[in-house]
């Protein structure tokens, strides 16, 4: 499998991967985006921004790079990143397909993005993805799967992944929502020909919402690589304003952000493979990166655990978060 290389990566910050969502795009539901962002957030000054934190992910080993076909011009700028950068040949691309952006660069709109997982859009994305990455494409995934997803249930769907799968791209999936728990359980069960379809999952799972360790540790035992985005909460665990204490309180015990912290806190999973960083700014990316040289004792961990909230109040936060 494609994504498998990644194993063969020995860099210190190789368990953290650089997410294209809060660079590719000119609005985004993440903190901060006014402080982080240049003011004038041009196609070229996007471009140019993801340019520098590619370049500074790379420089620090990092060597996952997800994007989207929702992120504005994700799939666009890495493209042009790479080629640019002849020479990186050992890097890892992911990209996802079954959201199609429809905000047109623009951050005033009600709809950013509008989702299917049908057949004809998938045949649409899948060939757009390719236009763009070619044979760097390694990983393929279903953007935020829900119980109810086509994605689970249609055969034609399937065959369709399987036959990338033949080609040699992998084929995983993104969950999303407060059940992430049962469509990662249903994945689990779909097979073409006797043989798992999806290889990878990518699932939400932070400090505030934990709800999905279980079934992505079941996916672990199964042989899946498990992803996990979004580990500071789009901003939540970072803002300096809206820390909750005992998180405030271990960052400066160890010295560390507390987004280093948040992250931190997930690679003590042993069944995460990959946890991406949503970095915007190169200073960011830094910060995040600490977290695969930052040790939590027990004491931390059982602390930091407390800050969960239930599934559904998480979701329902973040579905208020403003586009900005």
């Amino acid at each position: 499998m494609a994504f498998a290389r990644l194993a063969e990566v020995t860099t210190p910050t190789a368990r953290i991967g650089l997410g294209l969502a809060a660079v590719g795009r000119p609005g985004y539901i993440n903190l901060g985006r006014e402080r982080d962002l240049p003011a004038e957030r041009t196609v070229e000054a996007m471009r140019e921004r993801t340019y520098e934190v590619l370049d500074a992910a790379y420089a620090r080993g990092v060597r996952y790079l997800d994007a989207a076909r929702s992120y504005g011009r994700a799939e666009e700028f890495l493209a042009g990143w790479l080629d640019r950068r002849p020479e990186v040949r050992d890097v890892v691309v992911g990209s996802k397909w079954g959201y199609t952006y429809v905000a047109d660069w623009r951050t005033d709109v009600k709809t950013h993005e509008v989702k299917d997982h049908g057949i004809a859009t998938y045949d649409r994305q899948s060939a757009e993805s390719r236009a763009l990455l070619g044979d760097r494409l390694d990983l393929y995934q279903v953007h935020s799967v829900t119980l109810g997803s086509p994605a689970l249930t249609d055969p034609e769907l399937h065959a369709r992944l399987a036959r990338l799968a033949a080609e040699g791209v992998t084929v995983g999936l993104s969950t999303s929502g407060p059940a992430q728990a049962d469509a990662i359980r249903a994945a689990l069960e779909v097979t073409v020909d006797g043989e798992p379809l999806f290889r990878t999952v990518q699932s939400t799972y932070n400090l505030l919402d934990p709800s999905a360790g279980a079934a992505l540790a079941e996916a672990h035992e199964a042989g899946r690589a498990v992803i996990i985005k979004e580990a500071v909460a789009n901003g939540r665990l970072a803002a300096p304003d809206q820390l909750p204490e005992a998180l405030r309180h271990i960052a400066q015990e160890t010295g560390a952000g507390p987004d280093a912290v948040a992250l931190a806190a997930v690679l003590h999973q042993p069944w995460v493979s990959v946890v991406l960083s949503g970095a915007a700014t190169t200073a960011q990316l830094d910060s995040n990166l600490a977290a695969a040289q930052l040790t939590l004792d027990e004491a931390q961990r059982e602390t930091l655990a407390t800050l969960a909230e239930t599934p559904e109040d998480y979701w329902h936060h973040r579905a208020q978060l403003p586009w900005a």
